[in-house]
């Protein structure tokens, strides 16, 4: 192999295990109980690899507080940095229980960010201003049903419960931190739960406003979420948006993907359901 074919580095990505111990809901295809073989293989192909780290893309498990107990486990065996993010489904847990979902996956903080190899990964909370992920009573939660009443008022494809936006502080910071990544000379990789761009049902709130701003600058490369579980892709300005599919769909068939990162492209190698892309930069 010549220098040129060998990526610079190599991550791990699963999307929506949404985990539970309960019977399957056969309508959506969704095998809840399944995922924890399914994270397993994925697990076992990444340990066969070279990876910098594996990220989950939010909704590890899909319901109740005591799911993390049965599916973190089976992390513990991936020899790799195992990060996560936030999805709706991580908060479909009892009411005390809300403020401790990113402790429990031992994020450092509900968003972040982290430089390596020369690249800046930004990791957003796509829950903030929802009507299920700040505790009852805070003002992100009105904020949310605000937001909601609009869109359905105007008819709006994304207009759902399961939806929902980036604060004006978050937003605010995810700018900072892709200036500061461009004064660092990095190019930046951006992750979140929810999908911006194509449109769909499933997209933020305020996707149009995400989508501008990364579209705008120069050194953004991509947008990597779930939620969407079929998948898709699109672009904007120069940055790649690819939503990866969920690990809770079919009864056996899985999707997980290594994600190749080299100078002038990004090399996607799905498995199982997973598509494989080629995305230049």
């Amino acid at each position: 192999m010549s220098s040129s074919s060998l990526p610079l580095f190599r991550f791990g990505i699963i999307a929506d295990p949404q985990y539970a111990a309960i019977a399957p809901h056969a309508a959506m295809d969704r095998y809840y109980a399944n995922s924890l073989a399914k994270v397993a293989e994925a697990i076992e192909v990444f340990n066969g690899e070279e990876l910098s780290f594996v990220m989950t893309l939010g909704d590890v498990i899909d319901r109740s507080f005591a799911s993390f107990d049965d599916i973190l486990p089976v992390y513990e065996k991936l020899r790799h940095e195992a990060l996560f993010l936030l999805g709706n489904h991580d908060f479909s847990v009892s009411s005390g229980h809300l403020s401790e979902v990113a402790t429990r996956l031992g994020m450092p903080s509900p968003y972040y960010s982290f430089s390596r190899h020369g690249w800046r990964f930004i990791m957003l909370d796509g829950n903030e201003v929802s009507t299920f992920a700040p505790p009852e009573g805070h003002p992100h939660r009105a904020l949310a049903a605000e937001m909601l009443a609009e869109l359905q008022a105007r008819g709006a494809r994304n207009a759902h419960p399961w939806n929902a936006a980036l604060s004006d502080k978050q937003f605010t910071w995810l700018s900072d931190e892709i200036a500061s990544a461009a004064a660092a000379e990095e190019k930046v990789i951006v992750m979140n739960h929810y999908p911006v761009h194509p449109p769909s049902e499933h997209g933020m709130w305020d996707s149009e406003r995400i989508v501008a701003l990364l579209a705008s600058q120069g050194n953004v490369v991509a947008y990597l979420n779930g939620h969407d579980h079929v998948g898709n892709y699109g672009v904007a300005g120069a940055c790649h948006f690819v939503n990866f599919k969920g690990v809770v769909d079919t009864e056996s068939e899985n999707a997980f993907a290594i994600v190749e990162v080299h100078a002038d492209r990004i090399e996607i190698r799905g498995f199982g359901r997973e598509e494989s892309r080629t995305l230049p930069y």
